[in-house]
């Protein structure tokens, strides 16, 4: 169970070995609908692909969203996770061979990664931990490694242009995350060592960011509070 951030904290937020080992049950109680929103994507990616296609996960970490789809989708396809956290690999090799799964997993940095050509990238939750204008360089690499007809979906935590809004929902997602068992404290330290580490942008930014990286089209599919996924085609 996650109690990362019960003492106090002597660092910025890093995904490490105290953090993997316990990454699963945090996601499930610091991201609300988590599981559902796997499910949308698994649903989605089963509707977009055919036999011999090939699903990039980029920030895969403890591969939850691939092990979705090769539990749901019945087809041949080429599952590649790429992740710079060698402690959330190692969750997630465990979980792979525990399913015997045909998923295959390789360190390597984001930003320096030649995306293989696919049919389908995902990245949830990751660009966020992105610097902006690394983060503009990433989705256009990301738009020339997806083949004609491909799609990009990926998850963020975002922000409101209203302040007041903002203020708002940031005060309703601690609400929930209290409902989940989190402490004031917690929460209080999770806040402190995220800052500078995770940058949000707007629904709008989000969106604007994918166009000008010359994807067709973008969509929110999913949207509760602050937290919202996206669907791009090429």
């Amino acid at each position: 169970m996650d109690k990362v951030f019960e003492t106090p904290i002597e660092k910025q937020f890093e995904f490490d070995e105290k953090v993997a080992s316990v990454f699963d049950d945090m996601l499930d109680r610091s991201i609300p609908f988590y599981a559902k929103v796997l499910s949308l994507i698994c649903s989605l990616v089963e509707l977009h692909v055919k036999d011999g296609d090939v699903v990039v996960d980029l920030g895969c970490s403890t591969a939850n969203t691939l092990l979705g789809i090769n539990s749901k989708i019945n087809k041949k396809l080429t599952l590649l996770g790429f992740d710079n956290s060698d402690a959330m690999l190692g969750q997630a090799r465990k979980k792979v061979e525990a399913y015997g799964a045909d998923i295959k997993l390789e360190n390597a940095d984001i930003l320096k990664l030649d995306i293989p050509k696919s049919d389908i990238i995902i990245a949830n939750y990751m660009l966020q931990f992105i610097r902006p204008i690394q983060r503009v360089e990433l989705i256009e690499r990301i738009y020339s490694a997806l083949k004609d007809g491909g799609i990009f979906i990926f998850s963020e935590k975002i922000i409101f242009e209203d302040k007041k809004l903002n203020k708002q929902m940031i005060d309703i997602y601690y609400d929930f995350k209290k409902s989940q068992g989190y402490s004031e404290f917690e929460i209080s330290q999770k806040r402190e060592a995220l800052e500078n580490v995770l940058v949000p942008y707007s629904e709008e930014e989000n969106k604007q960011m994918i166009l000008n990286a010359k994807f067709k089209n973008i969509e929110t599919i999913f949207k509760w509070g602050n937290f919202a996924t996206f669907l791009a085609k090429n």
